[in-house]
């Protein structure tokens, strides 16, 4: 069973940049396939990002397309989301989570989640 703990959250100002990092263990990390999701005040959880097993292949939403990258680094058993041009609407606690499966939008494919880390953008 896989443990996730995410780092690197913070305040920023808008236009800003944060690297999240979210360190895995526990298990054989890449064989999951790895996301990002994020909590705002009073929001619903939402998909930010995936990466695939092998980080071949990535998805995004819509408004982080341009500004977010996912990447992992499975020799050091750690997927990162670089944020570039930060704004205020991306105010959330930011979760880590893995998957078994081939990594979808879909929050209810991941078994396996970290306790996140909170990203404030000040306007």
């Amino acid at each position: 069973q896989v443990q996730l703990v995410e780092s690197g959250g913070g305040l920023v100002q808008a236009g800003g940049s944060l690297r999240l990092s979210c360190a895995a263990s526990g298990g054989t990390f890449s064989r999951y396939a790895m996301a990002w999701f994020r909590q705002g005040p009073g929001k619903e959880r939402e998909f930010v990002a995936t990466i695939s097993r092998n980080g071949g292949g990535t998805l995004y939403r819509d408004s982080a397309k341009g500004r977010f990258t996912i990447s992992r680094d499975n020799a050091r058993n750690t997927v990162y989301l670089q944020m570039n041009s930060l704004k205020p609407e991306d105010t959330a606690a930011y979760y880590c989570a893995a998957s078994w499966g081939a990594g979808s939008r879909t929050s209810s494919e991941y078994g396996y989640w970290g306790q996140g880390t909170q990203v404030t953008v000040s306007s």
